[in-house]
């Protein structure tokens, strides 16, 4: 898929493929996001909806998000944004939170969810598990340690990465 885009850097180019104009923008948008204490969790482009979207998920280093953070991230990356003047046509900026459950993609989401309320489905049950809901209270290169609640006793399971289907910060209730 080709998208039309200008100035990127001090280049005017036009057609470049979806993922080019992605990497720009991502590349842009952690730089103002860094300089403001937050950090990128996702970016999505959607056109199957009208009016183009660029929805641009963000969190705070602690991994929390509040409406002003939200809204001051908005503003910085609209800004940033317009003076790229990135794309020639309409289009919509969503800048939003990731969500209080949402998944954790790669060992650096899983290392800062460390101490943090999580949700873990497995491959091939363990310990005559094959879901648990606990605080990561270890993350290393090969596996996840996960404090749980037992009735009224609390235990600890080791899962190897190789056999998580599914991690996910998750509420507790």
């Amino acid at each position: 898929m080709c998208i039309e885009i200008k100035g990127v850097g001090n280049h005017s180019l036009c057609f470049a493929t979806k993922e080019k104009c992605m990497d720009n923008l991502k590349e842009w948008i952690e730089e103002v996001l860094n300089e403001n204490g937050c950090h990128l969790y996702d970016l999505e482009w959607i056109t199957n909806q009208g009016t183009p979207l660029l929805r641009v998920s963000v969190e705070k280093e602690d991994g929390t998000m509040d409406l002003d953070t939200c809204a001051s991230c908005s503003d910085v990356i609209g800004q940033m944004l317009d003076e790229k003047d990135w794309y020639s046509h309409e289009y919509m900026l969503e800048v939003c939170s990731p969500g209080a459950e949402r998944e954790l993609r790669t060992d650096e989401e899983v290392q800062r969810a460390v101490g943090k309320y999580v949700f873990v489905k497995m491959k091939n049950p363990k310990q005559g598990l094959d879901q648990v809901i606990g605080d990561l209270v270890e993350a290393t290169k090969n596996d996840v340690t996960i404090s749980y609640r037992d009735k009224t006793r609390t235990k600890k399971i080791t899962i190897e990465k190789s056999n998580i289907q599914l991690i996910m910060t998750a509420v507790k209730v």
